[in-house]
């Protein structure tokens, strides 16, 4: 039997997870009436390269671990970048979390970009500006310089909209995780 290599894939064969739309609503099962009172909010901002031009075709993945497990919120949720490179999630602003230790994480999310030329998926985190737990949380506060840590930090873009560019490489890369 003639073994053929076979092109290797970074997402899988789950394409059509993120050609679905509704994968990117994580409210989409009833989350805003089963948590009244919890902010819905929009994050998006856009995916670009080492050149700083648009990476289309993207596949970003969201995960938030609060509020907490319930069938009505996935706390998952999965979307493409469209041709200028814009990712959007709708989602429920995530509370604070325990960490290592039972010291206390800042609110956030945690994202994957999968695309093309990546052989691994890269997690970074997305913070939401003016939250006082940044001051103290570990893994934001292990980044030491400002500058770079900035590139972890969601900025208000209108009513209920947070904004998180992702820079892959080059000049103003975000900061990713190894885990």
């Amino acid at each position: 039997m003639k073994r053929v290599a076979t092109a290797s894939q970074t997402i899988g064969p789950y394409w059509h997870l993120i050609e679905d739309k509704s994968w990117s609503d994580l409210t989409r099962f009833g989350a805003r009436n089963a948590f009244p009172g919890r902010e819905i909010i929009t994050l998006r901002g856009q995916l670009t390269d080492g050149d700083g031009l648009a990476f289309p075709e993207a596949c970003v993945e969201l995960w938030q671990s609060d509020p907490e497990a319930n069938a009505a919120f996935p706390a998952f949720g999965r979307t493409a970048t469209d041709r200028d490179g814009i990712y959007t999630f709708t989602t429920i602003r995530p509370g604070p979390v325990r960490g290592r230790g039972n010291v206390q994480q800042a609110p956030h999310f945690a994202l994957c970009v999968l695309a093309r030329g990546l052989m691994r998926g890269l997690v970074t985190r997305a913070y939401f500006q003016n939250e006082p737990l940044n001051e103290t949380d570990p893994l934001l506060n292990s980044v030491h310089d400002l500058e770079r840590r900035n590139t972890l930090i969601a900025r208000p873009d209108g009513l209920g909209t947070w904004r998180l560019d992702i820079r892959l490489q080059g000049e103003g890369e975000t900061v990713f995780l190894e885990v």
